[in-house]
């Protein structure tokens, strides 16, 4: 299966992955700019989220990227990937170095990482809201836990909606992803990785120690961001993806 997917404009191929807390939508704002700046622009849903459906069996959510981008007769795209999609686009970059040019990681998780016990709080939370049936309850953690003070009401509707569809959907699944182990060495990309200051420990600890893992990455600090910067200042996170592609990956 391939998974639902937006494709526009023309150039180099810059790849947006989604955190699980949302959908393809949290790159609305980013989405036209980078068209107009001359890129080739792909968004994607993962299974069960947005328009990509159930999976039937065991799936990856590294292979069904790394397969679109082949469906889509892409040889090299820079990656943008917040949270879930950053880890996701770490292992895409391990698995197939060949297959991405340039790596931004907003808040991003990462492979083998063992959850704080500040996440597995919250998990364990969200996982007793669900299981008493009080999913508006579970949305309203993820949209207070997940979002920084520069969050508007705007934005907090846009994210309850796609964690709401998220948890609708998912209530059915019987396969989750795959959780892939990689060596982070044999990443090639130059990589930016941001960290929120307002974000759970967990992220902004992920994003400060991938320049000690990666060849060639640096460390960006947000002072006014949560875990989704994209949603919380659009306008200046657009600029941030802006400058790094044109540095990394510039359009003809």
């Amino acid at each position: 299966m391939i998974i639902s997917h937006d494709v526009s404009g023309s150039g180099p191929a810059v790849v947006l992955l989604h955190s699980s807390v949302c959908d393809r939508r949290m790159w609305d704002a980013q989405w036209q700019p980078l068209v107009d700046a001359g890129y080739r622009v792909v968004r994607c849903d993962f299974r069960g989220f947005g328009d990509s459906p159930l999976a039937d069996g065991p799936y990856s959510d590294t292979a069904d990227v790394l397969a679109l981008l082949d469906h889509l007769g892409i040889e090299s795209a820079a990656l943008v990937g917040a949270s879930h999609g950053g880890r996701i686009a770490l292992t895409a970059a391990a698995l197939r170095p060949d297959a991405v040019r340039a790596l931004l990681l907003l808040a991003p998780g990462m492979p083998g990482h063992q959850p704080s016990e500040t996440l597995r709080a919250f998990g364990g939370r969200e996982d007793a809201l669900i299981e008493a049936g009080d999913i508006d309850g579970a949305v309203e953690l993820n949209v207070e836990t997940w979002l920084g003070p520069e969050a508007d009401e705007t934005v907090r509707a846009s994210v309850r909606r796609m964690q709401r569809h998220a948890f609708d959907v998912q209530e059915e699944a019987k396969f989750g992803p795959d959780r892939e182990e990689v060596d982070l060495s044999l990443i090639t990309a130059p990589t930016l990785a941001v960290g929120g200051a307002h974000d759970v420990p967990d992220f902004r600890e992920i994003a400060a120690a991938l320049p000690g893992l990666l060849p060639n990455a640096r460390h960006l600090e947000l002072p006014w961001a949560g875990h989704l910067p994209s949603l919380e200042r659009p306008e200046e996170t657009t600029a941030l993806v802006l400058d790094f592609l044109r540095e990394t990956a510039p359009a003809r």
